[in-house]
């Protein structure tokens, strides 16, 4: 992996080994139940692609997508696998941060040892996440030994076994109707890119180029990550320097350490990342009455959860890590795509998947009106 005078710039094994040590333990749970959990969950998983695909109509009938796996992990499989996309991802960033750097005596300490600390500090973030997150279509993941991906580069769906026992639970939710609720949304994931052959290379594109705007000079982004830090927790600034927006306190890290350039390659991956988990909601929900007894409870105690979160330190690190960005996506996503639907159907929807060019922008995902006429009608005049 890139390295600054041989020293990694971001230890990985010590992101990995932080993460599992400091990752909260799961519900407690007997090894047979847990063997059961496990079973159910491959089950509803498979079960959801035909519920999926019939509601959507996104795989025409004959056409048979590239397979992806299905993975049931724990935290620590999470873990593992998340750290093997970031290394993926972050590659080229990192490589142009080393040619930056060059290969001094000096630069090797500062290497090691900040690729040390960095790694602590990604350890401990996925910490945090590795106890939240119930499933996810990991849609740039390479394949291990442990954690198999499709032969395309990338691809797997894990469903995190211990994340929704223990929200079953806490919902006090049926719980077979709420593991077969979550599957449905993951499939949905795993339908949009193995059903849009583009999509993950225009999502890849976009992310490079969030990347690419990044200054690779390892000290400037170490200040600018520094000056963020000090913002969010109402450190000491110059007087009268404020964000662009008024008072950095208001805004999560992401937004802080974003260039001008950032912003705009941003604004396309929230419209994008709108589209995709609001259509996941959407059609979660739409599948949700014929298959899921329960479904009207089991959304209504979900939305009041995430709404609320679990504690003010949980609500403090959405804050900082943009997560409330992300709870913003699910309700604009589901909104643009219910109102597109009713506007135009289910197929007259679909006609987001033909290209990049008929992606929502994030206006439009506020304006799902401007969207069915840019593509609809001006397609149709």
């Amino acid at each position: 992996m890139t390295s600054i005078g041989g020293a990694e710039m971001v230890d990985w094994k010590l992101a990995v080994a932080t993460a599992t040590r400091f990752v909260r333990p799961g519900p407690e749970i007997s090894r047979e139940e847990a063997r059961a959990v496990v079973a159910e969950l491959r089950r509803h998983a498979k079960a959801s692609e035909e519920h999926v695909r019939s509601f959507t109509r996104m795989i025409p009938d004959g056409h048979e997508p590239e397979d992806t796996p299905v993975l049931v992990v724990d935290r620590a499989g999470w873990i593992r696998a998340n750290v093997a996309g970031f290394r993926e991802l972050l590659s080229p960033l990192l490589g142009k941060m080393q040619d930056r750097r060059g290969g001094g005596p000096g630069n090797a300490v500062l290497g090691a040892v900040g690729g040390k600390v960095t790694g602590v500090e990604l350890g401990m973030l996925l910490s945090f996440l590795a106890s939240r997150v119930l499933g996810q279509y990991e849609t740039f993941a390479p394949a291990t030994r442990e954690l198999p991906a499709s032969s395309n580069g990338g691809g797997r769906l894990l469903l995190v076994a211990p994340n929704i026992v223990h929200v079953e639970r806490e919902l006090e939710v049926d719980p077979h109707d709420f593991r077969l609720w979550v599957a449905l949304h993951e499939e949905t994931h795993r339908t949009q890119f193995t059903g849009v052959p583009w999509l993950r290379d225009h999502l890849q594109g976009e992310i490079q180029s969030f990347l690419d705007e990044t200054g690779v000079d390892p000290m400037t982004v170490l200040e600018r990550l520094r000056e963020a830090a000090q913002a969010f927790s109402g450190g000491s600034r110059p007087e009268g320097e404020r964000g662009e927006e008024g008072d950095d306190g208001g805004r999560s890290l992401v937004e802080i350490v974003q260039t001008p350039a950032q912003r705009e390659v941003l604004g396309r991956l929230t419209a994008v990342m709108s589209l995709l988990e609001g259509h996941a909601d959407f059609v979660m929900d739409g599948v949700g009455p014929d298959v899921v007894a329960s479904v009207a409870e089991i959304r209504e105690k979900f939305q009041q959860r995430r709404a609320r979160g679990a504690s003010r330190l949980d609500l403090a690190l959405r804050k900082l890590l943009g997560l409330d960005a992300k709870l913003r996506q699910y309700r604009d996503g589901e909104k643009f795509v219910r109102a597109v639907v009713d506007e135009v159907g289910m197929d007259g929807f679909n006609r987001v998947w033909t290209s990049p060019n008929t992606l929502p922008t994030k206006a439009e995902i506020a304006a799902p009106a401007d969207w069915v006429a840019r593509v609809h009608r001006k397609a149709d005049s």
